[in-house]
């Protein structure tokens, strides 16, 4: 085989991240960053008030900000999904709003961080201390500032180029765009445009995950739920893996 003919044939064959993972991740990533921003909701928008909230309702707020924070990270395969939708016809904006998108992504994973180290301020000192060390600390410089950018300007990106290549509807654009309005940094509440920012995320990626689920040979029920089996399996091994660290 030449080797013309053996680039031809990789090229055909990549499919990542595949029609499961990217499929799976374009519902649940977008159901959870909405159920994470509804769960706080009740709670007023700024970082001295969340951490109040985490004082007296630990359960609730740790629940909202693990779920966002995992669908934050479980949106990394679905952005690369409708990257991979938008590249036959527009790669540039495919390249582009990926890349700015996950760069995002990114970022918001390193607010995590951050959120995570306050909450346990809370619990281990008081709400006053650990509103004190934000408030010091909160125009300090970090690298991941320089994806503040991205954070917002990826998911208007990603949606005209899902216009311009028709990997999406008009009304799904519009809704991912979106996105560009869910609040960005440390401690960040709920707000209406929080709630309109992730209800458009589902509205544009859930139909597009159902599809891309749909596509191809049906398997058997013994694939499906040994590949169920697996990932729960997995998923258990690395939660006892990281409460063993």
């Amino acid at each position: 085989m030449s080797k013309v003919k053996q680039e031809e044939n990789f090229k055909a064959n990549i499919d990542f991240p595949g029609r499961w993972l990217g499929g799976v991740t374009l519902i649940l990533g977008p159901l959870l960053l909405l159920l994470g921003v509804a769960l706080r909701y009740p709670f007023d928008f700024f970082f001295p008030e969340q951490l109040a909230a985490f004082s007296e309702h630990p359960t609730l707020m740790t629940a909202s900000y693990s779920i966002f924070a995992a669908g934050n990270i479980l949106m990394w395969p679905a952005i690369i999904t409708l990257a991979g939708r938008i590249s036959g016809r527009r790669p540039g904006w495919a390249l582009w709003g990926a890349a700015f998108t996950i760069f995002g992504l990114f970022a918001r994973t390193f607010h995590a961080g951050i959120d995570h180290l306050a909450v346990q301020l809370v619990h281990e000192q008081s709400v006053e201390l650990a509103a004190s060390v934000i408030a010091g600390s909160y125009g300090a410089f970090h690298i991941f500032k320089t994806f503040n950018l991205c954070i917002m300007s990826g998911w208007v990106i990603l949606a005209i180029g899902s216009y311009r290549a028709g990997a999406l509807k008009l009304y799904q654009c519009v809704s991912l765009a979106l996105m560009a309005s869910l609040p960005l940094g440390v401690l960040k509440g709920s707000t209406l445009f929080s709630l309109i920012a992730t209800v458009g995320l589902c509205i544009a990626l859930i139909p597009l995950g159902i599809k891309v689920l749909a596509e191809g040979s049906r398997p058997s029920a013994v694939i499906v739920i040994s590949r169920a089996v697996m990932t729960i399996v997995l998923i258990g091994l690395f939660f006892l893996f990281g409460q063993a660290g």
